[in-house]
């Protein structure tokens, strides 16, 4: 049986799947941008299903989500560097170590972040 992973390692994991996520998005934008050289920008009225323009928003809409949990969890690896991880940036209570294990970068107590 291994040993629970650290804090730091459940950050460092959670960061690593953020970027996986954010490259996809990237990616899938640089296609959509690839696909919408040479088209006309009017394509509201494409029967073949969702405009680029509406696909081009959702996507622009999940790389900004990323990017937000990217700072998010790169706040916590500081907070947890400068010792402060465990303590609630609102209150100042403790956090629960359970609710820091299920989301490692969490900066506030349950009750805070109600």
């Amino acid at each position: 049986m291994q040993p629970e992973p650290s804090r730091a390692e459940r950050i460092a994991a959670r960061r690593g799947e953020v970027l996986q996520q954010l490259g996809q998005a990237d990616a899938q934008l640089a296609e959509l941008r690839s696909m919408r050289a040479g088209i006309s920008d009017d394509d509201e009225h494409d029967p073949d299903g969702v405009s680029l323009s509406s696909e081009w928003s959702r996507l622009e809409g999940l790389r900004q989500t990323q990017l937000e949990a990217l700072a998010a969890i790169d706040e916590a690896a500081a907070r947890l560097e400068r010792g402060e991880d465990t303590t609630c940036s609102v209150c100042g209570r403790p956090i629960a170590p359970a609710r820091l294990e299920a989301r490692p970068d969490a900066t506030t107590c349950i009750d805070c972040a109600r």
